[in-house]
């Protein structure tokens, strides 16, 4: 006899946002610092000027967020880019990995299967330069977690420069045992 309902076609909720919670509550439990890796399209509220390859990884540690709320659909929070306040949202179904900064373990998640056609009017008005490109691999760490690509949200106070990501290769996460 099964306790869990049947009902035909559901499939039941994403276990994603569950993964994503728990993942964070590991790292911040732990002294590590958490990360997210978001692929971005329209849907995603994000500063551009970050975007590579339409990937974005976001500090999303305690420290370097204001008013973080992980929920079920969406992921909120406020950080600074620059030493400018910015509101950021993410669809659950956009974060593509989260991972602890100082030794990469963490999870990786499938790319979204039907990114959106449109972009949005802040693309539109970034330079065609520093526009995303088609979506890359992944690259969150390549041999040393130091390496891992970030944002600059809750930059240190010597406003040094995020480590460039990372070329070529697969991405390299650890599995948590």
């Amino acid at each position: 006899m099964s306790l869990i309902p049947t009902t035909p076609g559901n499939a039941g909720t994403s276990t994603r946002p569950y993964l994503i919670r728990a993942l964070h509550d590991w790292c911040t439990d732990n002294g590590f610092t958490p990360y997210l890796a978001v692929y971005v399209d329209a849907s995603v509220q994000v500063p551009f000027e970050y975007v590579k390859n339409n990937e974005i990884v976001l500090n999303v540690g305690f420290e370097a967020t204001t008013s973080l709320k992980l929920g079920n659909e969406l992921i909120e929070f406020k950080a600074r880019f620059g030493g400018v306040s910015r509101d950021i949202a993410v669809p659950v179904d956009h974060v593509i990995a989260i991972y602890a900064r100082e030794n990469g373990q963490g999870m990786a998640f499938p790319v979204p299967t039907e990114p959106a056609a449109a972009p949005l009017a802040e693309q539109a008005a970034t330079p065609a330069a520093e526009r995303p490109t088609q979506p890359g691999g992944l690259r969150l760490a390549t041999g040393d977690a130091a390496s891992a690509t970030e944002a600059p949200a809750g930059k240190p106070a010597d406003d040094s420069e995020p480590p460039e990501p990372p070329t070529g290769g697969r991405p390299a996460l650890k599995r948590i045992k």
